[in-house]
């Protein structure tokens, strides 16, 4: 994209510092990134630089910042920049100080809704939520600072699950969107819509709900390309893509997803084209090429994991396990299921976790019962507050199944230890599992070691090896040791 040319001649230089914020926050609401950053280069040179605010009036300044601030978090994300969202969040705090010296109360909340978005970048919803929540408080006034601020929460909730929340919040924000002339704003109100309609539509089963998110899409593409931001289009196109996919229409489905990704691959956004090729992979698993949607799954989770994006790589995983599985690869599954569960619960994603756990109990057919026990009561509580009936049914689906194999019911805290993956190799795993086995043997037989060896079908002695070296913390939980005494010499 051609960067505009600015004529600062005869600025003074807070002026100027205040045309080069304005102009940046507008290429980036186009998606030229790097336009954004020429523009900003005499005063900030990149990600990872403090921009030059000496001199300048501290309203300024704090612009500055603020401009830096949120182009750091946009352009970090897209080019997997370790840390960038962490150094967005420093250089946004900054500028609040700034504001809070002039007791600028928009400009505070605008500020702390960029900081949400940082959040939610990192894949801390609940943080994001409430960051949101406090910068609404705020932004009483009906124009683009508080329209930008609830699609950031209706994102944040629909990423949660929680879609009626979500659709509810831009219901109750209706007429302050039609007020909006602003086109990238009213593209993203219109596909918050659609994924929303596209959801409840999957959730309830509603062809009316994939109608209407269908005219959503179109709404939106052509609000962002009357903005000229072809990176958001691309993504409204991924979408309309995976939409046909859900309504069994696989051909439409794929170019569509070719017309997102060769827009994506122009702008050189990783993050976007891995949630592409994560679409296009369960596309491929519906037609049954499951080696093309493996590949393509696991490379959208090296990039995703690259680049922070902890909630899509939980997805990217979750596809990637469901592609293993059906191969016949089930040991690489199983593990792909475990590492979705780790990142979703890493990042209070329940929803995700829950997923990842059911699908785990649909795809893995060998799992142990103390396996199967810990992924269906987890499933249960991750997908508790869900609003799937979907779900529910798949989660009843498969309780035969858990019943049949009870013969003692796992705690809560049992369940979780056994499916999320700690730090380590397999043999770690393996050690920690042992541990949550053991553990509940001594509580049966009141820490008799003699007792719990024969429930484990394993001798004493290697029992009580196992419980010294290697969890020394269970010691407490069995009898005390009665050492013999050495016979006296006579």
């Amino acid at each position: 994209m051609a960067s505009p040319k600015l004529e600062t001649a005869r600025l003074t230089a807070n002026d100027e510092a205040l045309l080069r914020c304005k102009t940046a926050l507008e290429q980036k609401d186009r998606g030229d990134y790097a336009g954004a950053q020429e523009t900003m280069r005499p005063l900030w040179k990149g990600v990872g630089e403090r921009p030059k605010t000496t001199g300048l009036e501290s309203y300024v300044a704090a612009e500055v910042l603020l401009c830096a601030g949120i182009l750091t978090s946009w352009i970090g994300s897209q080019n997997q920049i370790q840390d960038a969202q962490e150094l967005a969040k420093n250089l946004i705090t900054q500028s609040i100080t700034h504001f809070e010296s002039n007791k600028d109360k928009t400009k505070i909340a605008v500020a702390q809704s960029e900081i949400a978005y940082c959040y939610y970048r990192e894949g801390a919803l609940n943080e994001a939520r409430s960051w949101l929540h406090d910068a609404l408080k705020k932004l009483t006034f009906e124009g683009a600072h508080r329209a930008r601020a609830v699609l950031k929460l209706t994102t944040v909730e629909w990423t949660a699950g929680r879609f009626r929340e979500a659709l509810e919040l831009l219901d109750v924000n209706e007429s302050l969107f039609r007020k909006i002339s602003n086109h990238t704003i009213k593209g993203g109100y219109h596909t918050e819509l659609a994924i929303i309609h596209r959801n409840l539509a999957s959730m309830e089963n509603r062809l009316e709900y994939f109608r209407r998110a269908i005219n959503e899409y179109r709404e939106a593409e052509r609000e962002f390309g009357l903005a000229h931001n072809q990176i958001f289009r691309a993504d409204v196109i991924n979408n309309v893509g995976f939409l046909l996919f859900k309504l069994g229409r696989y051909k439409e489905a794929h170019k569509y997803l070719d017309e997102a990704r060769r827009q994506t691959v122009r702008f050189k956004d990783k993050t976007h084209t891995a949630q592409i090729d994560e679409s296009r992979a369960q596309v491929l698993i519906a037609e049954g090429r499951l080696i093309e949607a493996e590949r393509l799954a696991r490379r959208a989770v090296s990039v995703l994991r690259t680049s922070g994006r902890f909630c899509l790589m939980a997805e990217a995983l979750l596809t990637q396990g469901v592609a293993l599985a059906r191969l016949g690869r089930t040991d690489c599954a199983r593990f792909a299921f475990r590492q979705a569960i780790e990142a979703a619960h890493q990042v209070n994603a329940s929803n995700i976790c829950g997923l990842a756990a059911l699908t785990l109990i649909e795809e893995i057919q060998d799992l142990s019962p103390d396996q199967l026990q810990a992924a269906y009561r987890q499933a249960r509580e991750w997908l508790a507050n869900s609003q799937s009936p979907d779900l529910k049914l798949r989660l009843a689906d498969v309780a035969d199944r858990v019943v049949a194999s009870i013969q003692t019911e796992l705690s809560a805290g049992e369940a979780t230890e056994i499916l999320l993956t700690g730090p380590g190799g397999l043999r770690a795993q393996l050690e920690k599992h042992e541990r949550v086995v053991i553990k509940r043997a001594l509580a049966q037989v009141d820490g008799r070691v003699t007792h719990a060896a024969s429930l484990l079908e394993m001798r004493y002695q290697s029992l009580a090896y196992i419980i010294e070296r290697r969890h020394p913390d269970l010691l407490k939980k069995r009898t005390p040791i009665r050492r013999r005494q050495r016979p006296k010499k006579t």
